[in-house]
Parts: C-alpha cells; sequence; structure tokens
C-alpha cells in the first residue's frame, strides 16, 4: 500500500506543476461562480473536518515522543500533515472538473459514477465515525448514548442543510467566521499576545525547510492521513469546482495553497502554545471547540451529501422532503456505526480513488488530442 501511495502522490504533484506552469493561463470557471472569499469559505469548511479542531492537541504528544518525528518539531509536523502541499490534490481535481470532465464526460459512465458515489458515501460517513470517536477526549465522561446521539443529530441536520444549495453556502461563509472567532478567542485566553504567537508560529518554517520528507508516507500515521486526503480528493474537486469564478490555472494553485494554510497555520500555532507551554485549554474553550466542529462536520456532510444525491438522482424534488432526509440519515449513520464496528478503513476508500485517478489519466491520455488546453 506504501508503494502504490508513493507513485500516486509523485505523479499527483507533478501533474499539479505542469498544468499550473504549461497551461498556466487557462481560466476555470464553474456554472456557480462566487467572490473568492466565498470560494475558499466553501472549500475551506467543505474539504476539512472535524480533525483539523480536535487533532492537534493529540497528535503534538505523539509527535513529541515518536523518534521517526524527531527530524522536527511537531507543529511543522502537524502543518504539513494538513497544509500547504496536500492541498495540491485539490487543484488537480478542481482543474479536472472545471476544464476536463465538461469533454470527457468520464463521471457519466456507468461503473466510474457508481464507484464515485460509493467513495463519496463511505468518505462521509468516516467524517462521522471520527467525530464519534474523539468526542470522549473533549467532553470528559460523555457517555454513550449522548455520543451516538449527538453524531446521529449531526447527521440529521447536515442532512437537512444539504436540501439548498443556499443552506449550504450560508453555513460555509458562517463557519468559516465562527472559526476565524474561535482561534481570536483560544489566543486571547492564552495571554501569549502578537510576540507569543509569532514564536510559535515560527516553528512552521522547519516544514519548508523538510518539505521533501512530506511527499512520501514517514509513518503509517502519516500514511493514514494522506490516504485521508486522497480520499477526500476526488469529491471535494466534484464539488468545489462549481463555485470556481475566473481563477487561471496557477491562480487556483497558489490560491489553495497559500489561503487555506493560513487559518490552519494561525490555529495550529495558538494550540502548539498551549502545548509547549504546558497550558491547559478551558473547559469553556472546548466546549466552544466541540461547537465549531459540530459546524464543520456538518458542512463537510451536506456539500458531500448534496454532492452524491445530484450525482443519483436522488434529490428533494424527486423524493419528497421527509424522504431524502430520513434516507440519507439512514444511510451514513448506518455506514458510521460500521466503521465502528467493523475493520473498515479509510484506507480503502483512499486505495479505490487513486484507481479512479489512474482511470483518469489513461483516458486523458488516450484522448489527448481532443483535450487542446491552448
Amino acid at each position: 500500500m506504501t508503494l502504490i501511495l508513493s507513485i500516486a502522490i509523485f505523479i499527483t504533484i507533478i501533474t499539479s506543476l505542469v498544468l499550473a506552469t504549461r497551461w498556466r493561463h487557462v481560466r476555470c470557471v464553474g456554472p456557480l461562480p462566487v467572490s473568492l472569499f466565498t470560494f475558499i469559505a466553501i472549500l475551506f469548511t467543505s474539504g476539512l473536518d472535524v480533525g483539523l479542531i480536535m487533532f492537534p492537541l493529540v497528535d503534538f504528544e505523539l509527535y513529541a515522543t515518536e523518534t521517526d518525528y524527531a527530524f522536527t518539531n511537531p507543529l511543522a509536523l502537524e502543518f504539513g500533515f494538513w497544509g500547504f502541499l496536500v492541498w495540491a490534490f485539490y487543484f488537480l481535481t478542481t482543474f479536472y472538473f472545471c476544464i476536463l470532465e465538461p469533454k470527457l464526460k468520464l463521471f457519466e459512465i456507468p461503473v466510474i459514477k457508481f464507484i464515485n458515489n460509493v467513495v463519496i458515501v463511505g468518505t462521509c460517513a468516516f467524517t462521522g465515525y471520527l467525530f464519534l470517536v474523539y468526542l470522549p477526549g473533549y467532553i470528559d465522561g460523555i457517555s454513550d448514548t449522548f455520543r451516538y446521539g449527538l453524531v446521529a443529530l449531526v447527521i440529521l441536520f447536515a442532512a437537512a442543510s444539504s436540501t439548498h444549495i443556499r443552506f449550504v453556502t450560508i453555513l460555509s461563509v458562517s463557519s468559516a467566521w465562527l472559526f476565524f472567532a474561535l482561534i481570536a478567542g483560544v489566543w486571547l485566553s492564552s495571554n501569549m499576545g502578537l510576540i507569543g504567537l509569532g514564536q510559535s508560529a515560527a516553528n512552521i518554517g522547519d516544514y519548508f525547510v523538510n518539505i521533501h520528507r512530506f511527499i512520501m508516507p514517514i509513518t503509517d500515521y502519516h500514511q493514514f492521513y494522506l490516504y485521508w486526503w486522497f480520499a477526500w480528493s476526488i469529491m471535494i474537486g466534484q464539488f468545489v469546482s462549481r463555485f470556481v469564478s475566473g481563477l487561471k490555472a496557477w491562480q487556483l494553485l497558489l490560491a489553495l495553497l497559500i489561503v487555506p494554510s493560513i487559518p490552519i497555520g494561525i490555529w495550529f500555532s495558538v494550540l502548539y502554545y498551549y502545548f509547549s507551554n504546558g497550558l491547559d485549554v478551558s473547559d469553556f474553550w472546548r466546549i466552544a471547540m466541540i461547537a465549531v466542529g459540530v459546524i464543520f462536520v456538518v458542512n463537510s456532510l451536506d456539500s458531500l451529501i448534496r454532492l452524491y444525491t445530484r450525482n443519483l438522482d436522488l434529490t428533494v424534488e424527486r423524493l419528497g422532503l421527509s424522504k431524502y432526509i430520513a434516507g440519507n440519515w439512514l444511510v451514513l449513520f448506518g455506514l458510521v456505526l460500521l466503521y465502528q464496528f467493523t475493520p473498515l478503513e479509510i484506507e480503502w476508500v483512499g486505495l479505490i480513488v487513486i484507481g479512479l485517478y489512474a482511470t483518469i489519466y489513461y483516458f486523458v491520455y488516450q484522448k489527448r488530442q481532443q483535450l487542446s488546453l491552448d
């Protein structure tokens, strides 16, 4: 699995660089173009999930003790797992769905369409599963009844939110502002000030010094992250490509690499200050993190629910509101339980997505003469 993943990452990054240089002036436009801020907000909140909020404090402990990570500091590692280079996956798929898919229509081929939607549903459920697993670390003494009930309620709310694209975009922009407010609140409560934040953030620089190490899996845990990014990449590109408003290829790549990485870097830097100084995050801010995490889960789920229901023509208009919401809730909550009580893993979904990448590359090569981008 490691060899397959390594080859896929190498090819993906090279392809992204070629597209952003050779065809740098090609404009990417979706059918529902929005402002750059709204586009980034939709991308950020749809392409990330509760792990962004909940993982860092746990991960810092791991990175500080494992010898495989000794080449750099925990903040640089966490940033490398979530920021900058890995967003090239989203650039590649967004470019494809804006420019090439309208000509190739590969995702209208029944077999590819079916596999793609299985991936979307499976990854969608994995988001809910991660939320279920990490809740006890943020809410001490939480009962299983409340934990499963909260996850069920979140999925229900996401299914309802997905019924109209307006709800998805409003929630995406609102949750982006809430995330910024969370960063500000946790920062202010630590009394670290701008100097403390700057000193903490300076540790991210070591990521760029060691960026070559993040291309291939460092450990099994890093491999899990990379498969996770692959699992998300096609469906996120398929969804957010609808909202691109004419960015050139090179502008799209830079926007995806840099803009989402800024709030990610600031958030991780704030939490790293807590970790490196032995500070505890107060119960109030832990609850706030849970609240924002819930919204991120809803954002991720409603975007993906809307995507696969549109792909399969299982829309509100066809099914009716109650059947639509109930059906999606049953499928997703059932799959969350499947992740919980079976050996099902996100790496399997990532392998399927890599197979889809290989299929796309094959057809693009076969039809390269009719795909002139100049």
